[in-house]
């Protein structure tokens, strides 16, 4: 299972650790990740999306179908 958003592609970062001492050791920054339920009323079911909690703020301002729209146009999808 990768940890990428369905909707923003947002993904695990790289970075360091970074020691009292200024040792730096490689680490990853994992996105905020949900799984969530979705209803789209125009198509009358349910769907079931991994997403970030940016994108479920998102969805809860503009509904799941605009969401998905900009995304789309956006390139994210």
């Amino acid at each position: 299972m990768s940890r990428v958003c369905d909707l923003t592609g947002k993904k695990a970062m790289v970075g360091n650790n970074v020691s009292h001492s200024n040792v730096k050791t490689k680490r990853k920054f994992y996105p905020n990740l949900k799984l969530q339920k979705f209803y789209i009323p125009e198509e009358d079911r349910w769907i079931t999306l991994k997403v970030s909690t940016s994108a479920i703020k998102t969805i809860n301002k503009v509904g799941i179908s605009e969401a998905i729209n900009r995304f789309v146009k956006k390139g994210f999808l």
